[in-house]
């Protein structure tokens, strides 16, 4: 919801990148954030702390990277638009997670705000060293998106594209920032509402007997169930037919992943035109 008591915030501030993201999140109607402290992202979501209560999202501290990257699933099944906020090292240990995310086909948002590595490595110093393992750091294939703004302006626009392209694809979309850009403070404009495009969640209008949770169209994506409201399917990382259910064969595993790939593959004329129409921002997929 965006209205005057929703506390979304319009013109211009001077704010970092780490806050510019933030606000972005909650113009793209994130309500629910789950992370862990780690420098240099803290910042974001201390701003979502801060700014939930007046926006109606809920941030939870978890006790760990691992924990915080699965609670967003949980979250966007039960109909929240949902991120999670880390750097280097807990971007690592979400790395399972970031997979089930792309075979499940749960949208959702990961920012890391990249540091020096590996290991510790420098945490008060910019690099831009995680954009392999973004392409390459879960296991197995899968097609995912990956932006990656250079100002905090640009940090606010892109985050909002990362939602949309979550939902429209049905993928989790990394969202590459650095110190340098989490950092930085520059004026940020924020447009009304009526100025900002949201891509809705894509529920099925399918009565509960007819609807299957992976059976796709054109598109290769499915549409969502509203839970709660009569859908009863399983959800699992294993290999799966179109009605969720396992099957442990290698024609299944060669439909299903190819599926995952193609639907971003077969859209990057789609993506890359609407990211240089739009907002004129570096974008990768793959």
């Amino acid at each position: 919801m965006w209205g005057d008591n929703d506390g979304a915030l319009t013109g211009a501030y001077y704010i970092d990148g780490d806050h510019a993201a933030a606000e972005g999140a909650i113009a793209a109607g994130c309500n629910f954030v789950a992370g862990y402290p780690i420098t240099p992202s803290t910042e974001v979501i201390e701003r979502l702390a801060w700014r939930f209560p007046s926006t109606g999202g809920t941030f939870i501290q978890m006790e760990d990277e691992i924990a915080s990257s699965i609670a967003i699933q949980g979250a966007v099944w039960g109909g929240a638009k949902a991120m999670t906020v880390s750097s280097g090292p807990g971007i690592s240990l979400m790395m399972e997670h970031i997979g089930l995310a792309a075979m499940t086909e749960v949208p959702c948002v990961f920012i890391n705000v990249q540091r020096g590595g590996p290991s510790t490595g420098l945490p008060t110093l910019p690099a831009q060293a995680d954009m392999m393992q973004a392409r390459w750091g879960s296991h197995g294939d899968y097609g995912i998106i990956a932006l990656s703004p250079s100002s905090p302006q640009e940090c606010f626009d892109l985050i909002i594209h990362a939602f949309n392209l979550s939902e429209q694809y049905r993928v989790p979309v990394l969202f590459m920032m650095d110190e340098s850009v989490g950092h930085l403070t520059e004026k940020v404009n924020i447009p009304p509402r009526d100025r900002i495009e949201i891509t809705p969640r894509r529920y099925t209008q399918l009565p509960p007997g007819e609807y299957a949770p992976y059976k796709v169209g054109r598109d290769r994506v499915p549409e969502f169930a509203k839970l709660g409201e009569g859908y009863h399917f399983h959800v699992t990382g294993l290999t799966h037919n179109e009605k969720g259910y396992p099957v442990m064969n290698a024609e299944c595993q060669k439909r299903l992943v190819c599926r995952l790939v193609d639907k971003i593959k077969s859209n990057v004329d789609e993506i890359s035109s609407t990211m240089r129409t739009e907002s004129k921002m570096p974008t990768s997929w793959w």
